[in-house]
């Protein structure tokens, strides 16, 4: 285009939730922005085969199950129950089309250009953005923002075919109800997508090589989603390695080991879920002397900063907790950083969010952790099961518990799992990054009856003054 802008303020490679939001920001700033984003649409992995379809998923087969299952509980007679798998994927599908509109329209009202193609970062900070049609165009921006994002690492004896061994990707798209899933990895993904195919029907199989499912997470949070998930109808495998496996037509063999037996198992479809790595697509680290990690992650400090000059990176290009909002924030980090602010991140508060149900969320330290350090600790539980609105919700399995200092009663850590605990965190987040006390959560007057009481019991807990235990 001839009014094209081949010097703007800023180049922005990839346009997923850090690429996408740093952008917006920078162009709130008043910056001239460019993003480089050659899917389709925007939003990156989280926005289409992430974060959103699977919640789209997971609410659907919610439904469904709760119609098969427990609507008679409530007085609801429904007769004839069916599933129409190719409606459910439709509606993730729409779900995911309004999101990536959502984007792009802020683009517009933003006066982001969006560069449609595959950018390339060169020497000198030069940008090579080569479209689908072979067109090249070339930006020499002032700064450039990497955020490549990441990409789900494979087993090298059951490479993805995204038909019978799948990522997160196809296992989104799974054309009918799986006989058999095993699901190869007990974290996050894993435990998400297989609770969507285990509601609509199938045998799901979790096999996890670390002790516990959820690896990181605070042991009693582990115990007690072991123990659901297991009651739920999740077969899991902990403290067990996969050693091999194969397809053979319509039909998966995987191989594992515990404690020195041999063990094996078939499916029809099998999900990898072993975790994700940083993605450098564009980028030639080697050759442009950019510095990266143990991990192949890229170097940054505080303020974004690559080891290039007017270079920073932000997402899951730079490692870390791979999350969403936390590559947001990176990015507003970045470009307020560029702008000329004074801006820096910090992460001892990120909160973290499983979406199966019940729901777990955490920030902070775990217990274990918070012990680590040789501090005195206090630790406060509630159960859900002795929350009025939980039980009329008939959602009373979990609990919120607090981890604080003995000395200074200072919130060192949260860990909830219970129904809908993923918008309950975001009240100690809050009070942690103004180090509030468990007295503070406690003193706080909580709504009754809500959900969120569970919360201020288990800051009195910690204090050993809970009312209603």
């Amino acid at each position: 285009m001839a009014d094209q802008n081949l010097t703007p303020d800023l180049v922005v490679i990839g346009g997923g939730p850090g690429g996408y939001v740093a952008s917006i920001r920078a162009a709130q700033l008043g910056l001239s922005v460019v993003c480089v984003e050659f899917d389709k649409t925007l939003g990156g992995t989280c926005v289409n085969v992430g974060c959103i379809p699977s919640k789209a998923l997971l609410s659907s087969s919610e439904h469904y199950e709760f119609a098969l299952k427990h609507a008679k509980d409530h007085g609801i007679e429904i007769a004839g129950v069916q599933l129409n798998l190719q409606q459910m994927l439709k509606r993730k599908d729409d779900v995911v089309a309004q999101n990536t509109k959502g984007v792009e329209f802020l683009f517009k009202k933003n006066k982001v250009t969006w560069a449609k193609g595959v950018g390339t970062l060169k020497a000198g900070n030069v940008v090579e953005v080569k479209a689908l049609d072979g067109a090249l165009t070339t930006y020499r921006p002032k700064h450039v923002i990497l955020a490549t994002g990441s990409v789900p690492m494979q087993l090298p004896f059951l490479p993805f075919d995204e038909e019978r061994v799948l990522s997160n990707v196809g296992a989104l798209r799974i054309p009918e109800v799986p006989k058999h899933l095993i699901v190869i990895g007990g974290g996050v993904i894993g435990l998400e997508l297989g609770s969507v195919w285990r509601r609509l029907g199938a045998k799901v199989t979790v096999i996890e090589y670390a002790p516990t499912i959820l690896p990181g997470n605070d042991d009693d949070i582990t115990k007690e989603a072991h123990k659901i998930f297991t009651k739920q109808g999740l077969e899991i495998h902990t403290a067990t390695k996969v050693t091999g496996g194969g397809r053979n037509g319509s039909m998966v063999t995987i191989e594992a080991e515990k404690d020195g037996q041999a063990m094996r198992f078939e499916a029809d479809y099998v999900l990898v879920s072993i975790g994700r790595k940083p993605s450098l697509t564009g980028v030639d680290a080697a050759a442009l002397g950019l510095a990266l990690g143990t991990r192949g992650e890229i170097v940054v400090d505080a303020q974004m900063r690559t080891s290039l000059p007017n270079v920073f990176a932000i997402g899951d290009a730079v490692g870390g907790k791979l999350l969403a909002h936390k590559a947001e924030e990176e990015g507003v980090i970045a470009a307020e950083v560029i702008a000329g602010h004074h801006a820096k991140m910090h992460y001892h508060n990120m909160p973290g969010v499983v979406y199966t149900w019940p729901e777990i969320a955490t920030a902070g330290l775990t217990e274990a952790e918070a012990r680590a350090t040789g501090k005195a600790i206090k630790v406060g539980k509630f159960p859900f099961s002795a929350n009025g609105r939980a039980r009329s919700m008939a959602s009373t399995e979990g609990f919120v518990k607090f981890v604080t200092d003995a000395a200074t009663d200072e919130i060192l850590g949260c860990h909830m799992i219970g129904p809908n605990v993923s918008d309950l965190l975001s009240e100690i987040v809050l009070a942690m990054e103004y180090r509030g006390t468990a007295d503070d959560v406690g003193e706080t007057v909580h709504s009754h009856p809500t959900l969120s009481e569970v919360v201020k019991e288990a800051a009195l807990a910690a204090l050993g003054r809970a009312i209603h235990i």
